[in-house]
C-alpha cells in the first residue's frame, strides 16, 4: 500500500479503509474520559483502544480542548492512504493542526519527550496501533487500529484496557512512560 505524497489530495474510492475496515455512514461519539472532548469512531474493541490512546495523551502530554481531536469523517479526500482509516471510524488525529501530513518534524514536530510518551502508548497497545510518526509521509497526530477486523489480538488488547479502566491504580493516568522498565520494555516494541 503506497501513500500518496502530501501536497496532493485525492478521493477515497474503496469499500474498505487502507486497514482493510468498512467504510461507514456513520460512527458512535464517545467522550474522553477525564476530558470534555468526544470523538466518533466505530463501535467496539477499536474505539476502545483508540480512546485510551486519546486519554493517554491528555494525562500524560497534554490536555485535549475541544476540537483537539479528530476521528470518523465521511469525507473521502485523503493526502495519504492511511488517512482512509477516519472513514472506517478506526483512527484518531490529535492535534492535526499542529502536526499535519508532511509536516517538517525536526522543526514543528513533537519534542523528544512527547515522542517517549507515545512509544510507550503505542508498546501498551502491542504495536496494534500504527503511528503516522512513523508513516510516509509522516502525521504525527496520527493514529490508526493496525489489524483487520476480527483479529484476536485487537479483542484481547481491548479487555485488557478495560480491565486496566476498571482497576483503580492501572492503565491511563497511572502509568510513568519515564520508568527505567517501562523504558526497556518500550524499547523492545520499538
Amino acid at each position: 500500500m503506497q501513500a500518496a505524497p502530501a501536497s496532493s489530495e485525492h478521493t477515497w474510492k474503496q469499500p474498505r479503509s487502507a486497514n482493510g475496515w468498512p467504510v461507514l455512514d456513520h460512527s458512535t461519539k464517545y467522550q474522553v474520559e477525564g476530558t470534555d472532548v468526544e470523538v466518533s469512531l466505530a463501535k467496539g474493541d477499536a474505539a476502545t483502544v483508540l480512546l485510551y490512546v486519546a486519554r493517554r495523551f491528555a494525562y500524560e502530554v497534554d490536555m485535549l480542548r475541544v476540537g483537539d481531536l479528530h476521528g470518523h469523517t465521511t469525507d473521502r479526500k485523503v493526502g495519504a492512504s492511511f488517512e482512509s482509516n477516519y472513514l472506517s471510524g478506526t483512527a484518531i488525529a490529535i492535534r492535526p493542526l499542529h502536526y499535519p501530513l508532511g509536516a517538517d518534524v525536526k522543526n514543528t514536530g513533537m519534542s523528544e519527550t512527547e515522542r517517549i510518551v507515545v512509544a510507550d502508548i503505542l508498546a501498551d497497545c502491542e504495536r496494534l496501533v500504527a503511528w503516522g510518526g512513523d508513516l510516509k509521509p509522516v502525521k504525527q497526530s496520527h493514529f490508526h487500529i493496525n489489524v483487520k477486523p476480527g483479529d484476536s489480538r485487537l479483542k484481547r488488547l481491548a479487555a485488557h484496557i478495560r480491565g486496566w479502566n476498571d482497576t483503580p491504580g492501572e492503565g491511563a493516568g497511572s502509568i510513568d512512560a519515564f520508568a527505567p522498565a517501562r523504558r526497556r520494555r518500550t524499547a523492545r516494541f520499538q
